[in-house]
């Protein structure tokens, strides 16, 4: 998977700096009790009831909580039009211009309509987001630069919050298998190979780094989103 390469570069300094190699170590990583969230995303009554995360979300509350984020993208799996391998028809509609380092004021503009199309389909498509910072960026439009980054470190969170990754029993939940590719990639590591691990996981290696110390590789639980794929699409089995 390539990326606009300054968009990559900045996006990872940034994310880097302030949520993944250092600051995510302070995050508190918690196994999620998806049939707790299951509950709390489908009850009215609940302060985690799903369209009111929703809402707040694309309203652009940057009030919300690691807690309510993390309900907002783990309860993403049990939603009405969930599907964790749908692609909105606009995500590739100008592939070429994510291959390039400049772009014009008018390109920018291009990839700001097709990037927002995309979200409107597939809100947490994190690749998305991060080509509409790299373009508000561009524009000068900095206020909704830093929103939109704000959102896709939170995502980041919720994500890296659910386990260290390097073993199955710690294994970090995803709702989209793409987003395992995104994590890596926003984490600085270039990801090598990918492979299944019964019963539910995928093990995502990553180029060695030279530090001993450095996991070679991280594992990603896919349990609910293939629970919930197979629910409601049993022809695909």
């Amino acid at each position: 998977m390539r990326y606009l390469s300054i968009t990559l570069l900045a996006l990872v300094a940034v994310f880097t700096l302030t949520s993944a190699k250092k600051d995510t170590q302070k995050l508190i990583r918690e196994k999620p009790d998806m049939e707790a969230i299951r509950a709390a995303v489908s009850d009215p009554n609940s302060k985690m009831y799903y369209p009111k995360l929703y809402k707040q979300f694309k309203a652009s509350d940057t009030t919300m909580t690691l807690d309510q984020m993390r309900h907002l993208y783990l309860g993403y799996i049990y939603q009405e039009d969930y599907n964790p391998y749908r692609q909105s028809q606009y995500s590739s509609r100008v592939e070429e211009l994510y291959m390039r380092d400049k772009h014009t004021h008018a390109e920018c503009d291009t990839i700001i309509h097709y990037a927002e199309k995309s979200l409107d389909d597939d809100p947490f498509d994190l690749r998305q987001m991060s080509f509409l910072i790299y373009a508000y960026r561009e524009k000068k439009k900095n206020n909704m630069a830093a929103i939109m980054l704000w959102k896709l470190n939170h995502l980041l969170q919720a994500i890296i919050s659910t386990g260290t990754g390097l073993d199955p029993e710690n294994a970090w939940v995803v709702n989209n298998p793409q987003h395992e590719y995104n994590l890596l990639n926003f984490q600085d590591y270039i990801v090598e190979s990918q492979k299944d691990v019964p019963p539910y996981y995928d093990y995502i290696t990553v180029k060695p780094s030279g530090d001993k110390d450095e996991p070679k590789g991280f594992y990603f639980n896919i349990l609910y989103l293939l629970e919930q794929y197979n629910k409601k699409f049993p022809d695909s089995l």
